[in-house]
């Protein structure tokens, strides 16, 4: 049934997506009811084993703001915020993880203007160990620099680098115009547990989306060892393969998108191989593998390729010429430079050692 909220011309409807979340979405509901933009969050259980219903509606504020929709049979995350949507009513959209927060004024600086139909902020990534007293937690004065991604900046965006920490642009939790998704028909691809924001993502913006990304810092988000993104399975990574193919389908894709395709698309499918050859071997033994990696070029390739890396990488861990990367405790999704100094490319001074080694510029 649809939530039944006073709307605004700027209303945001937050959607939460939550699995097992108890302990954490207790804060990210009070940090999405905080802002003043939101006039909806649409919270749905997709078949909780733990009491993440209760804890969700434990954390309504008494503004009638809070829907909680229960699943009883896990759907995933795309089915999930489809439903959420589906369900909602605000003229904007914004996505928010069950174990991540809003930081305060997010929604006023994105709203500062409306020349956009996506448009995203940095991300604050904070270590698990390190997220203590969340609601003291506030980012830099970054400058927005504003920009709008064009279709190959964004799908490059997403092909990750060996030894580079994390950054790709599917990451990024923009604010959505439904008005946008309605007129182009858009909605979360099902099929996909991995890689379901980048494929929404990259569909708008090749129907002409206006993706506007400022470099302010509105979303927390905790990094856990045993988060759910963190736990695909190798079959996921194959779906999100084979989502670039369909992208590929699109009417009047140009040749530089379609080249921009092909590489992110070549990047996913040469993971899949490789998960898939270890995958192989540790359940039906290397003879198997070994006929799964020479049945092809294709597979061969990336599967010397990256066992050799994962080896080397090991051996100069182990001998000391290569020290284990460590993640710092808190850092940027997206370098950035200090709205108090134009002209400088040095970070600010802090008090706390929280920000050594962050991104900013």
């Amino acid at each position: 049934m649809p939530v039944t909220t006073p709307m605004t011309g700027r209303g945001v409807c937050v959607i939460i997506a939550a699995r097992n979340a108890a302990a954490t979405i207790p804060v990210a509901i009070a940090s999405a009811l905080r802002e003043a933009e939101v006039a909806e969050v649409v919270v749905v259980d997709d078949a909780s084993t733990d009491n993440t219903r209760d804890a969700a509606r434990a954390a309504d504020d008494g503004s009638g703001r809070l829907a909680v929709i229960r699943l009883d049979v896990n759907r995933g995350p795309s089915s999930a915020r489809n439903l959420a949507i589906h369900a909602s009513r605000a003229p904007f959209i914004s996505i928010l993880d069950a174990d991540d927060f809003f930081l305060e004024g997010r929604f006023r600086r994105l709203f500062a203007s409306t020349d956009w139909d996506f448009a995203a902020d940095n991300i604050m990534l904070i270590r698990d160990d390190a997220a203590t007293d969340l609601d003291k937690v506030a980012a830099p004065p970054f400058a927005a620099d504003p920009e709008f991604l064009d279709f190959e900046r964004f799908i490059d965006g997403n092909i990750s680098r060996r030894r580079v920490r994390r950054g790709e642009l599917g990451f990024l939790k923009p604010v959505i115009s439904r008005a946008f998704l309605d007129r182009h028909g858009l909605t979360y691809d099902e099929n996909l547990r991995l890689g379901e924001d980048y494929e929404l993502y990259a569909r708008a913006v090749a129907c002409g989306a206006r993706f506007k990304v400022i470099k302010s810092c509105g979303y927390g988000a905790i990094v856990r060892a045993d988060s759910l993104s963190g736990r695909h399975r190798t079959q996921d990574l194959k779906r999100l393969a084979d989502a670039d193919l369909a992208l590929l389908q699109l009417d009047n894709l140009p040749e530089r998108s379609k080249a921009a395709l092909r590489r992110h698309e070549r990047h996913v499918r040469d993971k899949y191989r490789l998960r898939n050859f270890l995958d192989v071997k540790a359940e039906r033994g290397l003879a198997s593998a070994a006929a799964y990696a020479f049945a092809s070029q294709s597979n061969l390739i990336p599967i010397v390729r990256g066992v050799a890396t994962d080896k080397l990488d090991a051996l100069f861990r182990r001998t000391g010429i290569a020290a284990e990367q460590q993640m710092p405790p808190m850092r940027f999704l997206m370098a950035a430079r200090t709205s108090d100094s134009p002209s400088s490319r040095k970070p600010p001074t802090l008090k706390k050692s929280a920000f050594e080694n962050n991104d900013v510029a």
